[in-house]
């Protein structure tokens, strides 16, 4: 690496800002703002099974995120740019301890690299409450939602049209072209996640030309709104997506939020992809405690269909597992509490418990089961000289008759800094 991505990312926007049409409007300027996010990572995985090819995945490393988002210039069509700028640096690691997700790799040696980055523009366009975007894209929808669990978040290429013209209606279309994983600088052409016990099966070396979008989300009130959305991940699957979430405000601090999700996905060429996907989350708010409860049920003949390396819009896809397995049924307790009602604002609190059944492993194998158990404390510093340095432990247990044994501890600081 000649260069720190990070610097090519600013002198190539300032660079796009110069080229566009218009730049000395004011509002270009004026609604333009950038970020630098400092995340320190350590993540540790202990592999408890007997016979594991590997006894942990153990990494340490520094993480910059620098975000800048220009504003638009008059007139009917607003044109502006993003940059995003990503560098990961490695601080402890080694061949037998890689394999975090946090690092980038030598696809020989199996080391992690010791850094690694990412540039990222994106032209954008806007007409009215309409915006087109066509570069670098984040994606957050039902049917995709990219990774932001590691050092560096997950990243596409393609277009995105967002639309807002009609009042409390939100319209998304577009297609996603490449990905670059959490742990990469390479982009790449997509793929179906396997593993587990999905029984999702393809030919050999296919891939995905794109993957195409499409969905609609309206508000009713400020409790209650709905969604259909449509993904299809070329030569992989097809999938559909109904959501439904409610709030229902019982007393003055008391609400009871559910959160109901249905999902169809079929093949699409070379897969045999057949799953129906019931869940949902039911959390019962009291103050600044609250109480959740999540079942998830698959149908069909696979597990449930999602872009390799991408989050799943399900209700008990937690820190290690998705519980999407064939024909798995799965149930979540949940328990959140927020400490600023003891007069420590910033400071939270989160454990949850999931197990799975019922899961089809093959003729004349018993059924599979798993189980997970998280928890996650996070503090915020509110004020002073540390103000906005948040700290964070994950942890995390699972096991399975079926798969590895984890005990995993991540903890994060982090600190996002204005540049303007």
């Amino acid at each position: 690496m000649n260069s720190s991505p990070l610097a090519r990312a600013v002198a190539l926007a300032a660079l796009g800002a110069l080229t566009l049409p218009g730049l000395a409007q004011a509002e270009f300027i004026k609604d333009s703002k950038g970020t630098l996010e400092l995340r320190n990572f350590y993540f540790n995985r202990d592999f408890r099974q007997d016979g594991a090819p590997q006894a942990k995945a153990e990494e340490w490393a520094q993480g910059f995120l620098l975000r800048l988002e220009s504003g638009y210039t008059e007139g009917s069509i607003g044109v502006g740019v993003d940059a995003l700028g990503l560098l990961g640096v490695k601080l402890d690691s080694s061949a037998g301890r890689s394999g975090t997700g946090l690092l980038k790799r030598d696809r020989e040696t199996g080391e992690a690299q010791d850094e690694y980055g990412e540039l990222g523009l994106t032209a954008k366009l806007r007409a009215s409450k309409s915006t087109l975007k066509i570069g670098t894209l984040l994606p957050k929808l039902p049917v995709v939602q990219y990774n932001d669990a590691r050092l560096l978040p997950q990243t596409f290429s393609g277009g995105h049209l967002n639309s807002m013209e009609i009042d409390g209606l939100t319209l998304d279309a577009g297609r996603l072209r490449q990905v670059n994983q959490r742990d990469s600088s390479d982009y790449e052409d997509m793929v179906i996640t396997g593993g587990g016990q999905r029984g999702i099966s393809f030919a050999d070396g296919t891939t995905a030309d794109h993957f195409d979008f499409a969905g609609a989300t309206y508000k009713w009130n400020d409790q209650l709104s709905t969604s259909y959305h449509f993904g299809k991940l070329d030569e992989f699957y097809k999938q559909h997506y109904l959501s439904l979430v409610h709030t229902w405000p019982i007393a003055e601090k008391q609400s009871l939020k559910s959160d109901i999700r249905w999902a169809r996905s079929t093949d699409d060429g070379t897969s045999n992809v057949d799953n129906k996907a019931f869940n949902a989350m039911f959390t019962y708010s009291l103050g600044s405690h609250a109480f959740g409860l999540g079942f998830q049920d698959m149908s069909g003949d696979t597990g449930f269909a999602y872009i390799n390396g991408t989050d799943p819009y399900l209700v008990n896809y937690i820190q290690i597992g998705d519980f999407a397995n064939k024909d798995e049924r799965s149930w979540q307790a949940r328990y959140d509490y927020n400490f600023a009602a003891l007069g420590i604002p910033g400071l939270t609190f989160m454990t949850r418990y999931v197990t799975g059944d019922d899961i089809d492993r093959g003729a004349g194998v018993s059924e599979g089961k798993e189980w997970e158990r998280n928890t996650d404390i996070a503090y915020v510093f509110q004020e002073g000289p540390l103000k906005n340095l948040g700290l964070r432990w994950r942890n995390a247990t699972y096991r399975s008759n079926f798969g590895n044994d984890l005990d995993e501890n991540r903890l994060i600081v982090s600190y996002t800094v204005p540049l303007w």
